[in-house]
């Protein structure tokens, strides 16, 4: 496994979206299959205009996740549903704390398994809305490190 902040995201666009749709599959189940191929189309856009795009290589030089940081913001972290549970999604997070200071996020209340995992990593919530920043029906958990 390795860590890479990305400069150069044209060749990665196509790989990072590959990583987003498995991730999403696997953990946004409360999204329909329209409505993730709805979202999809903004990704190569979000990906593009993300101030700091970190990425996790395998041993095959392949990315298996990524975050998006935005001043001190954790704005995206997604891991290939077949490399969930290896501690990925961990070492990702510890380094933006690290090196970008990262201490807020938010995350959609229906996907308990995300919130869990940044209550693990010492997380807490301190604000919920009803919907999500696009005024779709899904509450976020706004949660700063505590």
């Amino acid at each position: 496994m390795k860590i890479i902040e990305v400069t150069d995201r044209n060749s990665l666009i196509e790989q990072l979206l590959k990583v987003w749709e498995s991730s999403v599959k696997a953990t946004h189940l409360f999204l329909s299959v329209s409505e993730i191929e709805d979202i999809k189309k903004y990704v190569p856009q979000a990906l593009n205009e993300i101030p700091q795009l970190i990425i996790v290589e395998n041993e095959n030089q392949v990315p298996v996740g990524f975050m998006g940081i935005v001043e001190q913001h954790l704005e995206m972290l997604f891991i290939s549903h077949e490399e969930r549970r290896k501690g990925i999604g961990k070492e990702l997070l510890k380094y933006g704390i690290d090196k970008y200071s990262v201490n807020d996020l938010a995350v959609n209340e229906q996907n308990p398994l995300a919130k869990g995992f940044y209550e693990y990593m010492g997380f807490e919530v301190y604000k919920r809305t009803e919907c999500d920043e696009q005024g779709n029906p899904y509450p976020l958990l706004y949660m700063r490190l505590a």
